[in-house]
């Protein structure tokens, strides 16, 4: 069942919930993309109707972040809670291990993926994971011929929001994948070259904080969090409708 925050169409579904409907997308006969946006791309998306329009064409759109949540919450469409990216792709990987499912990591600096990797074997020895590739790539025809070729069922875009959605969205008629996922920094926090924060903070909804104070330069982006929940208020309380030409 989709949930509509602000314009975003959510599953609205746990994550065991969200690991089982992955699952069926292997099983499937079409290529399925899969979306992540937290409260700052929610906040793009109100005011950019075809970034909405790619959130919404999804397959499945998961509610990474405590913002959106709220903001649900706010609105009185409340979630059953959130599903972090980073989660939802680390708690595929028994799934791949059990299905034989072959899986492609696509982005971040030079190195990280296959950093990533051997993080995700040393954990689950059976994951096959056929390729990677940095982010820095100019010509993505030949990225999806590379993937083609690998023989890829799953692939881990992490080109950050809107550029991996952009990409799933232009290319899965052309992709022989089953799944795509687009998960923003997922490779570095699986690598470790970006720690996620204290599990307390996360439990207390407190992970847009750590990343704060790790990363002052992300202030710009971070205010569009209160701004959306700001949105969301607006909205509650004065039945407003927003659209891309109304700006909080």
């Amino acid at each position: 069942m989709k949930t509509d925050v602000l314009g975003v169409l959510y599953d609205n579904i746990t994550m065991e919930e969200a690991v089982a409907a992955g699952r069926a997308f292997l099983t499937g006969s079409k290529t399925a993309y899969c979306v992540t946006p937290n409260a700052e791309m929610a906040y793009e998306a109100l005011h950019n109707e075809s970034f909405r329009t790619l959130l919404n064409s999804a397959d499945l759109v998961l509610p990474d972040g405590a913002g959106v949540v709220l903001g649900a919450k706010i609105l009185k469409t409340p979630l059953k809670q959130k599903v972090a990216g980073i989660e939802f792709a680390q708690n595929m990987l028994p799934v791949y291990e059990e299905l034989g499912s072959r899986l492609y990591l696509l982005g971040s600096k030079p190195g990280v993926a296959e950093l990533a990797a051997e993080r995700m074997l040393e954990k689950h020895p059976k994951l096959i994971i056929c390729g990677t590739a940095d982010g820095y790539f100019k010509d993505e025809s030949e990225v999806v011929r590379i993937i083609n070729e690998a023989a890829a069922d799953v692939l881990y875009v992490c080109l950050g929001a809107p550029k991996q959605e952009f990409f799933m969205f232009n290319h899965k008629d052309e992709l022989n994948v089953r799944l795509m996922a687009g998960l923003g920094g997922t490779l570095d926090g699986i690598a470790g070259t970006v720690k996620r924060a204290p599990k307390w903070m996360i439990r207390l909804q407190l992970e847009w904080l750590y990343r704060l104070i790790k990363e002052p330069r992300r202030l710009g982006r971070m205010m569009r969090l209160p701004k959306f929940i700001l949105a969301a208020i607006k909205k509650r309380w004065k039945g407003k409708e927003y659209g891309k030409t109304d700006r909080v």
